[in-house]
């Protein structure tokens, strides 16, 4: 759950299932974080990049795109 200091947005994708959660105004419960951000091992789903105040977890060219406003 450190990983998400000074996180203000997370963009889990899995698949082609994208999910934005603005963590300023509406966080969800730290059990459903993890589920976003956990694979089914247990370690932290890759690929995961932090651009400034949003955090990127999974692989979705569309979500890589709003994050790193290509």
């Amino acid at each position: 759950m450190a990983l998400l200091d000074g996180v203000t947005q997370l963009i889990a994708a899995k698949g082609k299932r994208v999910e934005m959660f603005d963590l300023g105004k509406d966080r969800p419960a730290d059990a459903d974080l993890l589920a976003r951000l956990l694979g089914p091992t247990g370690n932290l789903r890759a690929p995961t990049a932090r651009v400034g105040r949003t955090l990127v977890v999974g692989y979705n060219p569309d979500a890589y795109r709003r994050a790193f406003g290509g």
